[in-house]
């Protein structure tokens, strides 16, 4: 019979619980972008775009924080907040596109709350190292 290690069980449990955090604060973020967006585009605050995104978001942030890791743990402390501000640059593209302030804040809003879901599940791996 084969067992799944304890760490990676652990591991799981607290990504799950990350995007269910994650997902629940960016309902609030958006709804609250959609009450401010007066005559906006308002891009990306639908629940069908920001909850797969937010899913997607983990994810990548999962891979590349193992990736790192594995090769340079210390080396999150200067990536992990240089990915969050490079994923804030299409969002302040959208001011051409016509977005308003509320939309563009809350989707920059966002991406720090995926950023920090990640971080809070995953940190703990890094004891172990």
């Amino acid at each position: 019979m084969t067992t799944i290690p304890r760490r990676t069980t652990t591991t799981a449990l607290r990504l799950g619980f990350a995007f269910l955090a994650a997902a629940a604060a960016n309902t609030g973020i958006a709804l609250g972008a959609l009450a401010l967006d007066d005559g906006g585009i308002a891009m990306g605050l639908s629940p069908a775009v920001y909850l797969p995104a937010t899913a997607v978001g983990l994810l990548l942030g999962t891979v590349g924080w193992f990736v790192l890791a594995r090769r340079a743990p210390h080396a999150l402390r200067v990536v992990v907040p240089a990915v969050l501000v490079l994923t804030w640059v299409p969002d302040l593209l959208l001011f051409t596109a016509g977005a308003t302030a509320a939309n563009v804040f809350g989707l920059m809003l966002m991406h720090l709350v995926v950023t920090t879901a990640v971080v809070t599940a995953l940190r703990p791996t890094l004891a172990n190292r």
